[in-house]
């Protein structure tokens, strides 16, 4: 009986090991390259929630005389308020559409108050830590700074 030894194909392991490495460097090098680029979408999206809910609540004042109190809050824009002062022309069907309330993209609400210490309202986001105050991507953006605030590659 002649045993014929099979010759076994496959990948050695340095082989292996020098595959994974290419694959964590390129991944590396792509986060790196990406991760800018999140927060610069985070802070566009931002923008373009303030400046809807600012419409939003020029919509109401429009139709009421009066912008919602703190207390109101920016739920007197999807449902009518029940609490004094109560708004005579409500807009059937809110001022928001069917999409209601939206948070922030750090999945926080954004802050309404009225009257602001920036104008008649402030409404703003905390940025990504959630917290007042802070600088860089942990910064507030709100209607008031929206226009000067940008993510530096170093925050």
């Amino acid at each position: 009986m002649n045993l014929v030894a099979k010759k076994q194909q496959g990948f050695t392991l340095t082989e292996i090991l020098i595959a994974i490495a290419i694959v964590a460097i390129m991944s590396t090098v792509v986060a790196l390259n990406f991760l800018g680029e999140t927060d610069k979408a985070r802070l566009t999206r931002v923008k373009g929630d303030l400046t809807t809910l600012e419409s939003a609540l020029q919509g109401f004042y429009n139709d009421n005389g009066f912008f919602p109190t703190t207390d109101q809050g920016l739920e007197a824009l999807v449902s009518k308020p029940t609490n004094e002062p109560v708004p005579r022309n409500y807009r059937k069907g809110g001022y928001l559409g069917s999409g209601g309330l939206i948070k922030d993209p750090w999945q926080s609400p954004y802050q309404y108050i009225s009257p602001g210490q920036n104008g008649e309202f402030d409404l703003f986001s905390m940025g990504a830590d959630g917290r007042p105050g802070g600088e860089g991507k942990f910064q507030d953006i709100g209607t008031w700074n929206m226009n000067q605030v940008s993510f530096n590659e170093e925050n």
